[in-house]
C-alpha cells in the first residue's frame, strides 16, 4: 500500500491549486506506470494542510491521513539513542494507531522488529488503511 507524499515535500498551504495538482499527480503517475498501482491516501508533508488543500486533495480523488504518533526522528545527523526511542514508542501504543516513522532514521530500522514484536505482544495487530476503513 504505497500512499502519496508529494514529490518535492513542500508545505501544500504554500502552493497554489496548480503545483498541489502537480505535486500529487507526478508521483501519482510514476507509482502507476512503474508498479501499476493507483494511490488514493496522501499525507500532507510536514502535516500542514488548510482547508483549500483539503478540498485541493480530495477532488483529486485522494484521502487525507494523518498519524496519531510521531516522534522527532526525521534528522539523519541527529537520532536519538536505540533505548530511548523504543521507549517513547511503546509507551505510546494505542489502539488505532497511525504511527509516523521516517525511513531514513537508521535508529528506526534497526528498532523495527523490536517494535513490532512489543507490539504483538501487548495484543496489537498490524492492517492496512484499506483494512481499517472497513
Amino acid at each position: 500500500l504505497y500512499g502519496n507524499h508529494t514529490v518535492r515535500h513542500k508545505s501544500l498551504p504554500d502552493l497554489s491549486d496548480d503545483e498541489i495538482k502537480s505535486e500529487l499527480l507526478t508521483l501519482h503517475q510514476t507509482i502507476k506506470e512503474k508498479f501499476n498501482y493507483e494511490m488514493k491516501y496522501m499525507r500532507p508533508p510536514m502535516g500542514e494542510f488548510s482547508q483549500r488543500t483539503l478540498i485541493d486533495t480530495a477532488n483529486l480523488g485522494y484521502k487525507t491521513v494523518m498519524w496519531s504518533f510521531a516522534y522527532k526522528d526525521w534528522e539523519e545527523k541527529n537520532q536519538p539513542a536505540e533505548k530511548d526511542a523504543i521507549k517513547i514508542i511503546t509507551e505510546n501504543f494505542h489502539s488505532g494507531e497511525i504511527m509516523l516513522l521516517h525511513g531514513n532514521s537508521k535508529t528506526n530500522t534497526n528498532l523495527l522488529p523490536e517494535i513490532i514484536k512489543q507490539a504483538r505482544e501487548q495484543g496489537y495487530t498490524f492492517s492496512s488503511l484499506d483494512e481499517y476503513e472497513e
